[in-house]
């Protein structure tokens, strides 16, 4: 387990991010629709592309919101994303996933979250942008619902993803908090449908990971109500020999520590991007 000062390693991600350069471009923001058969409907996107995106191959990340956000979220949370996308010459796509826990869900036919994401919006992207589609140079992160989302994603299609990041997550589905009554819509009753919740709970999808497969970090604040599962889930990545990263530092559960991590996740994505 690692703590740190959150002002120090802040100065140090920047200082990574910014390299050597004194005058970026900001990347462009749009606002895309995309439809999905398997939730017959449109669901919108932010895509943030550098300057020059059509004209090389990009990593793409994907980065998803929490429980009552969109696909603005992360906007509001990291205004500064464009430029931060512009030094690292990466594409980020920021989906709309509703309050679906990014799942498939076996009670309402119209919550395809998982599917939509891995078989539509995916192919939509490597087909309108100009991608390195390899799986290498395809991240996923999120926080809260989206780090439940982000894991989730990545551990049940190791194929597509090679670096997955979480901050704050939500990462056992048996917590009962506030969002616990909307679960139970997606998954059931927990006493009469078990068998969803296990499934789908990231504590069980890690005891069944393979070393190797993703490039993992975990990061929680020490004030947030969620930071014992998070610690739960890497007591288990380190009983499987798993390598990840996992952090935790000063904050709670808020966009105070989201502006902040995520300074710390496109440093990790990036190292993992550059090395393949």
């Amino acid at each position: 387990m690692k703590l740190f000062g959150k002002n120090f390693w802040k100065s140090i991600c920047l200082i990574a991010l910014m390299g050597l350069s004194v005058a970026v471009s900001a990347a462009t923001v749009d606002t895309i629709s995309v439809f999905s058969n398997a939730m017959h409907k449109q669901t919108r996107c932010v895509v943030i592309a550098p300057e020059n995106a059509a004209h090389s191959r990009l990593p793409v990340l994907y980065l998803l919101h929490g429980f009552g956000g969109d696909h603005r979220s992360w906007l509001k949370v990291k205004p500064e994303l464009p430029e931060l996308a512009e030094r690292m010459g990466i594409l980020i796509v920021c989906p709309n996933g509703e309050r679906s826990w990014y799942l498939d869900s076996p009670m309402d036919s119209t919550i395809r979250m998982e599917t939509y994401i891995t078989k539509e919006l995916i192919p939509f992207i490597d087909n309108h942008y100009s991608t390195n589609s390899s799986k290498s140079a395809r991240a996923i992160a999120g926080l809260s619902m989206g780090g439940h989302g982000s894991l989730y994603l990545a551990m049940r299609h190791p194929d597509l993803f090679g670096t997955v990041c979480s901050t704050s997550g939500s990462v056992d589905l048996l917590k009962k908090t506030f969002t616990y009554k909307y679960r139970e819509l997606i998954l059931g009753d927990e006493q009469t449908h078990q068998i969803n919740w296990s499934r789908n709970s990231i504590l069980t999808l890690a005891g069944g990971s393979q070393p190797g497969t993703l490039n993992i970090m975990v990061d929680c604040g020490t004030e947030d109500e969620w930071l014992e599962q998070n610690r739960t889930l890497h007591h288990i990545l380190l009983d499987r020999k798993i390598p990840h990263d996992y952090v935790e530092r000063p904050g709670e559960h808020d966009a105070v520590y989201w502006n902040n991590s995520i300074d710390f996740i496109l440093l990790f994505i990036g190292k993992h991007i550059r090395a393949n």
